[in-house]
């Protein structure tokens, strides 16, 4: 099996190549491990390579907040600098002096 490196990492903020919503990562998987319903439902000319980084978003676009699982080769850096809308982010993450997102430190007890 080829060892594949993601190219985006947790708290970067991303938007879709094709379709106008972008968001944070919040969860990477190293290869396609959604169900087979949700692959089948893409259309067979754009659905995506199972093989390569999936990345779980807390995205949105103009009308709603949502949580969007996207391809590797679908996402591209988001350099709006647009603040984001959706709550969930500022739940997870703390805003680092860079710009990028953190996730939150918890504790347990």
């Amino acid at each position: 099996m080829k060892e594949r490196l993601a190219k985006f990492s947790i708290g970067e903020v991303v938007r879709h190549k094709v379709f106008p919503f972008r968001g944070v990562i919040f969860d990477v998987d190293p290869e396609f491990a959604n169900t087979e319903e949700w692959w089948n439902s893409i259309p067979a000319d754009v659905r995506p390579s199972k093989d390569q980084p999936f990345y779980h978003l807390l995205a949105e676009n103009e009308d709603n907040e949502y949580v969007a699982y996207v391809s590797e080769q679908n996402l591209m850096n988001d350099e709006s600098g647009e603040p984001l809308r959706n709550e969930q982010v500022y739940q997870i993450f703390d805003m680092a002096p860079t710009g990028q997102f953190k996730p939150k430190m918890s504790f347990t007890h």
